[in-house]
């Protein structure tokens, strides 16, 4: 395992900056995904990373040598690709082992590593089989564990799972992380669910637009969002967000006025009391369903969308503020047009200014 530097990375193509002076530390050992919407730059910076994108400015580093300039097969790395680019020809036993045996590695030592790596993917039965044969996720481990016999000192994942059905992916996520507990090598996996990215990951990079919005643990990037960009892609269903003026207040605590509504105090994560026009963001299970005109209700709403998923009900619910989605317990009784009073957890309410930042 190793430790990866990122130090003012810039990848630029012709006139498009993709990359902007971005800096990481990925710890030795770390599970540490790459998570964002499409075009945010997620996959090139991982290919700068590989070594196969070039870099406009700044350096790379691996295992504390600049890999900057390195050709891709010497930087001691293995990525693994959302198409498993599996030799059809070639049998599992075959395509697991040809990098090793392109390398001049001795038979012995191939057919060791190989088996080895079959057993841990539990792809044992099906050394003998070609691609054709498999399954999609069976097909996935092979590409895994083509890039397991190289050892490599750091693991690179660009969207593995994405060519998988839902059951598979589960399957695939599990296995993905009974990997990394067994060798504990570093890796880098890039992917724009946030499901994966939140399952697997020690810690989450959130790009947008080439810049790193936010860095933290899963729980982090949820409960404590930097900026409205993290805290409405992060979660689902995601947060429900509100146009309101601050009113002054103590301390932290300011009187939020909610248009067309009544008022809610809420405690501003940094000092200071903002007035004027903010954005309040609150996800949809902190939000609780009463009755119409309750005492602590902040505003009253019409259900016009009702989602029956067996462990939870959502509620869509018109406002006069704006309209919410709301996640209520799988024993709700709502129905369409029913007349709902809805309570918000203050101490779950987020606000954002105008510049999108966390106050």
């Amino acid at each position: 395992m190793a430790h990866v530097e990122l130090r003012g990375l810039s990848k630029q193509f012709g006139a498009v900056e993709v990359i902007r002076d971005l800096s990481l530390d990925i710890e030795a050992g770390e599970f540490c995904a790459l998570l964002g919407p499409s075009g945010c730059g997620k996959s090139t910076l991982l290919r700068m990373i590989a070594g196969l994108e070039t870099v406009t400015a700044g350096k790379v580093t691996i295992a504390g040598r600049d890999v900057t300039q390195v050709p891709p097969a010497k930087r001691q790395i293995s990525m693994v690709f959302q198409s498993y680019a599996l030799y059809p020809h070639m049998s599992v036993r075959q395509n697991i082992g040809f990098s090793l045996e392109i390398a001049g590695a001795p038979k012995a030592e191939i057919a060791r590593k190989v088996e080895k790596a079959a057993a841990m993917l539990q792809l044992d039965p099906y050394l003998d089989r070609k691609p054709a044969q498999l399954s999609g996720g069976q097909r996935q481990r092979v590409a895994i564990g083509r890039a397991l016999v190289r050892d490599p000192q750091v693991f690179l994942f660009d969207e593995p799972l994405s060519n998988l059905d839902a059951k598979l992916r589960v399957q695939m996520r599990l296995e993905l992380a009974k990997l990394h507990q067994e060798l504990k090598t570093t890796m880098i996996y890039v992917t724009h669910d946030q499901v994966e990215a939140m399952t697997l990951a020690d810690r989450i990079v959130v790009l947008d637009a080439g810049r790193i919005a936010q860095v933290g643990s899963p729980l982090d990037l949820y409960h404590r969002p930097q900026n409205k960009f993290v805290a409405s892609f992060i979660g689902s269903p995601a947060m429900n967000f509100l146009p309101v003026s601050g009113n002054g207040g103590e301390g932290r605590a300011v009187t939020l006025d909610l248009s067309g509504a009544g008022t809610l105090v809420v405690e501003t994560r940094h000092s200071g009391r903002p007035d004027g026009a903010l954005e309040l963001g609150i996800r949809p299970e902190h939000v609780a369903p009463t009755a119409p005109g309750d005492s602590g209700a902040v505003l009253d709403g019409r259900v016009s969308v009702v989602e029956r998923l067996g462990n939870a009900t959502i509620l869509y619910v018109d406002t006069p503020a704006g309209n919410l989605v709301v996640e209520d317990d799988s024993e709700s009784e709502a129905r369409i047009g029913d007349v709902v009073g809805l309570r918000f957890d203050a101490a779950r309410v987020h606000l954002f200014g105008q510049d999108g930042r966390v106050v």
